[in-house]
C-alpha cells in the first residue's frame, strides 16, 4: 500500500488525516518570542488570538530534513512513500523533504503541490486515493501533476492588516482599504500568490467571487472543493451556499485555516481551491 505524507499546511480535516492514515510532518509557528509546532501544539483558535494580540507578524518556517527522514524510513518497509508538501514558492518545505528523502537513503517520492490550505490537501487526497486503487508512487505523481495543473485557488482577504504588519503596506495604505472597505481577491499562479482584482463592499466581493469560479470552471460538477476560512464561517456558508444553488461541485470540503496560512491571509479570511 502506497504511504502518503504531507505537511500541516494542507489544512485537511483531523477525521480524512486518520481515515487515509495520512502522516503529518507540522511546520513551526513563531510569534512573540514564542515557538508552536502547528496542529500539535497550538490549535488554529489558540493561535488566532494570539495573533489578534500582537503587533509582530507571526513567521512559519519548514520542518527539519530530519523530521521527514524519520517518517519515510518508519514508513518505507510498508510499501512505496509519496510526500505532497506545501508550494515551494511559499515555504522551503519541499526542499526539507528532498534533503530527508537524501538523508533517509529511501526511495521516496516528493511532490511539490504548489498550493496551500485544501488547494494542498485536495492534491492529499487524491494521492491516498490513486494508492488505495493500486497505483504505483510513480503513476500518482503523473496523476498529480496534471490535476495540479487544472486547479484553481483562490485567496480572499478580509482585512489587510496582516500585510500591514508584514511591511507589504504602509498602515495609512491600509487605514483608507478599511475605511473605503476595499476587498482583495488573489489567486495561485504556478505556486505563487497574485493579485486578481481590488473589490469595494463586501456584496460586490461574493457576487465577483462566484463570477470567478464559474469564469474559471463554468462546470464544477466534476470538481472537489476545499474552503477554509480564519474565524470567517459566516462567509464560508455563503460560498457554499452559492456554490451549490449555481453551480453545484462533487463535493465540498471546510475547516478552519491553520497557522501557516492563517498568517498570510488574515482575520475573516478564505481559501478556495478547485
Amino acid at each position: 500500500m502506497l504511504q502518503v505524507v504531507t505537511d500541516s499546511s494542507c489544512d485537511l480535516p483531523e477525521e480524512l488525516i486518520k481515515k487515509h492514515n495520512i502522516r503529518v510532518i507540522p511546520l513551526t509557528i513563531s510569534i512573540d518570542d514564542h515557538s508552536y509546532l502547528e496542529r500539535v501544539e497550538i490549535t488554529p483558535e489558540v493561535f488566532y488570538e494570539k495573533m489578534a494580540n500582537s503587533s509582530n507578524l507571526p513567521k512559519t518556517s519548514q520542518p527539519a530534513p530530519a523530521a521527514f527522514a524519520t517518517a519515510f524510513r518508519e514508513l518505507s518497509d510498508a510499501g512505496q512513500v509519496i510526500c505532497l508538501t506545501i508550494s515551494s514558492k511559499l515555504s522551503g518545505t519541499y526542499q526539507s523533504a528532498c534533503l530527508g528523502r537524501d538523508l533517509a537513503g529511501v526511495d521516496a517520492s516528493v511532490f511539490d503541490t504548489l498550493a496551500g490550505s485544501l488547494g494542498h490537501g485536495l492534491q492529499v487526497l487524491r494521492a491516498c486515493k490513486l494508492g488505495q486503487a493500486g497505483c504505483t508512487a510513480k503513476e500518482v505523481v503523473a496523476e498529480l501533476t496534471e490535476y495540479r495543473q487544472r486547479m484553481k485557488i483562490l485567496i480572499l482577504l478580509n482585512t489587510l492588516e496582516n500585510i500591514v504588519k508584514g511591511g507589504r503596506l504602509s498602515k495609512f495604505q491600509g487605514a483608507l482599504a478599511s475605511i473605503l472597505n476595499i476587498k482583495l481577491l488573489l489567486h495561485n499562479v504556478e505556486g505563487a500568490v497574485e493579485l486578481l482584482e481590488k473589490v469595494r463592499g463586501s456584496k460586490k466581493f461574493l457576487r465577483r467571487v462566484m463570477e470567478t469560479i464559474h469564469d474559471f470552471c463554468p462546470d464544477m460538477s466534476v470538481r472537489d472543493v476545499g474552503i477554509t476560512d480564519f474565524l470567517n464561517p459566516v462567509g464560508s456558508e455563503q460560498i457554499q451556499q452559492a456554490l451549490r444553488e449555481q453551480n453545484p461541485p462533487r463535493s465540498i470540503i471546510t475547516n478552519s485555516m491553520g497557522a501557516t496560512m492563517a498568517t498570510y491571509a488574515g482575520h475573516g479570511g478564505m481559501i478556495i481551491s478547485f
